[in-house]
């Protein structure tokens, strides 16, 4: 059974879930610490609009929502899938790992305010471990592979040249196994999966995996930090 399906148990197995959700995870989220990386050397160039919208996944998304609700400049970010074809767009089906979605998290932000090189320096930061292959974690899969989904040739651009800039410069022990997929729709994910760290902070995947990803934005990202997220329930 996944660590992550959402089901009403009784109060005695929840408890026994959770722990052993959380001794199952801990050695996990140790290998997954937060590091600090530099801002890219490529970005976006001056006079862009009010308005941005980019595309990332690292794992479950659930975390990866969460950490962009509390940086500056996010106007919103939605849970989805991207990668495959809209009928197959259910978190059901996605769960499979057959169906070439990742799930991912839709980012609209305000370039005045932040660039998609610094949303880039966040994701690889502290937002997933870059590194993992078809992986995050507890979390095991195709679909939880760490994917960047260009809405711009701008952003591929800018994209691959951090890439390079992070292997080169050996920032992490192993080369970055983040891809770059071009031209592939995103599709909003369930209410239910929206705001779910926010809705469900003692949920004992939110403990263990993705509490620590938003301290690590506070300590890393200080001046990007914002206490209070944007929500998709507003």
């Amino acid at each position: 059974m996944s660590s992550r399906v959402i089901r009403a148990w009784p109060i005695v197995v929840i408890g026994l879930l959770a722990t052993a959700v959380t001794a199952s995870c801990s050695a996990s989220a140790q290998d997954e610490k937060a590091r600090s990386v530099p801002p890219p050397a490529v970005d976006e160039r001056p006079g862009q609009p009010s308005s941005e919208v980019a595309v990332f996944a690292g794992g479950c998304f659930w975390g990866v929502q969460a950490v962009f609700q509390h940086v500056k400049g996010v106007t919103a970010a939605v849970s989805g899938y991207a990668g495959g074809q809209e009928r197959s767009a259910h978190y059901e089906m996605v769960g499979r790992g057959g169906t070439g979605h990742a799930e991912s998290v839709r980012v609209t932000f305000d370039p005045r305010q932040i660039s998609y090189g610094r949303l880039l320096q966040v994701f690889f930061s502290v937002a997933h471990d870059p590194t993992e292959l078809n992986r995050q974690g507890p979390d095991v899969g195709p679909q939880y592979r760490s994917a960047l989904f260009p809405a711009t040739d701008e952003q591929a651009r800018i994209a691959k040249a951090y890439i390079a800039q992070l292997n080169d410069a050996r920032v992490f022990d192993r080369p970055i196994a983040t891809t770059i997929e071009m031209a592939r729709p995103f599709y909003d994910g369930e209410q239910y999966h929206q705001d779910f760290l926010e809705r469900n902070r003692t949920h004992p995947y939110i403990v263990v995996n993705d509490l620590p990803k938003l301290r690590d934005l506070e300590r890393l990202f200080p001046d990007l930090y914002r206490p209070a997220p944007v929500l998709v329930g507003r």
